[in-house]
């Protein structure tokens, strides 16, 4: 058996099997023997206290040289690309709406209503929003640690860690929020771009987590509580796959599957294949760049369906996306693998 498979089947009996675990749970537990927000406390409980446990104990075994400041910057770069590619995209979809409405009024013979309102159109503004949405927010957290971990190892997770605190957070909940409430609508008072990123990394138990274990990683403990909390930390992330589990069979209706498949072709497919190949060009390779192009190609994140229904965007479209990309994911890992692995 080659390396590459067998590193995949190691990575695809913990993934596939504790989330499961969890849908599972969802199914048959939740609401009879578990309370039925058990997965919202489950979720505070990680984002509190796991998160920042497993950040701890896991950069003491990181390697945090080779230029790994690279990381987050690969992340804008990837998140750039990615929209660049989406709002061509949408464009082309809007023009073709656009040609067919002239047609239909100079033909009104023509099938199809004449006057389609902006709320049933193919790319109405809320529609566009959670194209972009989804495509710029990946899960690089609760799956993309995981999986940077099975196939790539403990030494390049600083990798990973960098690309999703100082990238992929940010980006959820600054550009992406920014993004809802240009093409959604919400209750809530607008904030500033500078408010928005000041709460982010404020709020997030996960950045103070990097901060200390930057220092932490160099105090040295007994042997007993080192293994505790290396085993702590994988519990973490054993635990973050039965919250998805949880979560994705919480998820009721799929809808609107060609433009959600477009979209994670872009996201899943594209973006990777492109921006990984860039990184060549600029002496990366090796694990490093694996690291990162599994970070791209996650799917997109639970966020987006939350920051969907704050701001009344296209939510059968966000649904359909992260539980269609979870399904992807598991047939474009051995792709990047086998392209940036050796």
């Amino acid at each position: 058996m080659s390396p590459l498979v067998e590193n995949l089947i190691k990575l695809y009996i913990p993934l596939i099997g504790w989330t499961l675990l969890g849908w599972s749970i969802s199914k048959f537990l939740i609401g009879t023997l578990l309370p039925k927000n058990i997965s919202a406390y489950l979720g505070k409980t990680l984002f509190m206290f796991g998160v920042p446990i497993s950040i701890v104990a896991f950069l003491r075994k990181t390697d945090l040289s080779g230029g790994i400041w690279i990381a987050p910057l690969t992340a804008w770069i990837a998140i750039a690309v990615g929209a660049a590619f989406a709002w061509t995209w949408i464009d082309l979809g809007v023009s073709d709406e656009r040609l067919r409405s002239i047609a239909r009024g100079l033909n009104p013979a023509l099938e199809g209503p004449q006057n389609v309102p902006a709320s049933e159109s193919k790319w109405s503004q809320p529609t566009q929003g959670s194209f972009m949405l989804a495509m710029m927010c990946g899960n690089t957290g609760y799956l993309g640690f995981p999986c940077v971990l099975g196939l790539v190892g403990e030494d390049y997770f600083g990798w990973a860690l960098f690309y999703d605190l100082l990238g992929s957070a940010i980006a959820v909940y600054v550009v992406g929020v920014a993004l809802a409430s240009h093409f959604g609508s919400s209750d809530k008072q607008e904030e500033s771009v500078l408010q928005r990123t000041f709460k982010a990394t404020r709020n997030n138990p996960a950045f103070w987590s990097l901060l200390f274990g930057l220092g932490f990683r160099y105090v040295p403990l007994p042997d007993t509580v080192e293994t505790t909390l290396y085993n702590a930390a994988w519990t973490v992330v054993r635990i973050s796959l039965v919250l998805i589990g949880i979560k994705l069979s919480e998820l009721k209706t799929l809808g609107k599957l060609k433009k959600a498949s477009t979209c994670l072709l872009i996201k899943m497919l594209l973006v990777p294949l492109v921006v990984g190949t860039g990184l060549m060009f600029f002496g990366i390779d090796g694990p490093p760049r694996l690291v990162m192009v599994l970070q791209m190609s996650m799917p997109p994140s639970f966020a987006t369906l939350v920051i969907a229904q704050a701001y009344h965007l296209d939510q059968d479209l966000a649904v359909t996306s992260l539980a269609l990309g979870s399904i992807v994911l598991l047939c474009t890992l051995p792709i990047w693998v086998w392209l940036f692995g050796a």
